[in-house]
């Protein structure tokens, strides 16, 4: 059984740490943090094992689970690596582009998984309806929250934005060919609300906007394509699916000569939905097993470091062009 450790256990990695220390799919060593008052409280609110020294903790363990600042994922990652640990980072992989390129060659060099923390990835109603999303046309998506200070230490496209930018990625299998962007800083002199439009080489459109000012929580995004729409409610754990009806080729005839008298909206569209609140395992648990599996499997990571330099990659260009209005 693999052996897992955990370093960082702000308020994100408590939540790490409590479900691998609780899990049957590996062996929990402990945890290291640089706050020793936070480490030693989560230790004695879960009984874990605190590590003083974050060498030791990389030559007990064969799994680390990076939940700390960004500005401090390479340093972790990179020692993890270089001793020969898999590593799963939380979102985004990195602070800078080079920064995860030397990570993935590292890991390359020696064999070594790495996974990011694209936690809707793994949401349950992502998973129900991904087998079902085929060359979506345009992808509009909307995340806005209240104003926190946790967060706030990066712009919004890094912090909220790139949930959906790696979305985006993941379901339209083409490169960005333009993209254009805006924003503004309000509470802090970072990007604080952003939108953006990803024009792919296939000719898809993702539009995303991000927003951590607002008075209320939302988090949607829909899909089009040639034969059906999806709209999805994270929040709600919902998602509605509109497609062609079969009965539409009995009334196509008196719709294309433009008489639509008699027609109903079931004569043209199903209508169906799926709801997911029901799923046992939750987003962040799926994910962590799944990285788990990945390993003892000797399987690609869903979201590998690959995966998150290109959301990584994406984010950067949106930044680039809000600074340069």
């Amino acid at each position: 059984m693999l052996k897992v450790g955990v370093a960082g256990v702000g308020k994100f990695g408590e939540n790490h740490a409590r479900i691998l220390c609780n899990s049957d799919k590996c062996n929990f060593l402990g945890i290291f943090d640089a706050d020793q008052n936070r480490a030693q409280a989560i230790s004695e609110k879960y009984d874990m094992n605190i590590y003083q020294d974050f060498e030791q903790m990389l030559a007990d363990i064969d799994v680390l689970f990076v939940i700390v600042t960004t500005i401090s994922h390479f340093d972790l990652a990179q020692k993890a690596l270089t001793a020969g640990v898999h590593v799963f980072i939380e979102k985004p992989i990195t602070s800078e582009l080079w920064q995860a390129e030397k990570l993935i060659e590292i890991a390359e060099k020696r064999n070594l998984k790495i996974q990011v923390g694209h936690i809707e990835r793994f949401n349950p109603v992502i998973m129900k309806i991904e087998k079902k999303i085929k060359d979506p046309l345009f992808i509009e998506c909307h995340r806005i929250a209240p104003f926190t200070p946790r967060g706030s230490d990066v712009p919004v496209v890094l912090e909220l934005m790139i949930h959906d930018i790696d979305l985006i990625l993941s379901f339209i299998k083409s490169k960005v060919k333009k993209i254009s962007a805006s924003g503004a800083s309000v509470m802090t002199s970072k990007i604080d609300i952003a939108n953006a439009r990803l024009e792919f080489e296939n000719s898809a459109v993702a539009n995303v906007t991000s927003s951590r000012i607002s008075l209320k929580r939302s988090r949607q995004i829909r899909f089009f394509q040639k034969d059906a729409y999806f709209s999805v409610d994270f929040q709600s754990q919902k998602v509605k699916s509109v497609s062609k009806s079969k009965q539409i080729y009995k009334v196509l005839p008196k719709i294309m000569m433009g008489n639509y008298e008699g027609i109903k909206t079931e004569d043209v569209v199903d209508i169906t939905k799926i709801d997911a609140s029901d799923q046992k395992k939750d987003a962040l648990t799926t994910e962590l097993e799944a990285f788990l599996f990945a390993i003892e499997k000797d399987q690609q990571p869903i979201v590998d470091g690959k995966a998150g330099l290109r959301a990584l990659e994406v984010a950067f260009k949106i930044m680039k062009k809000i600074k340069q209005k």
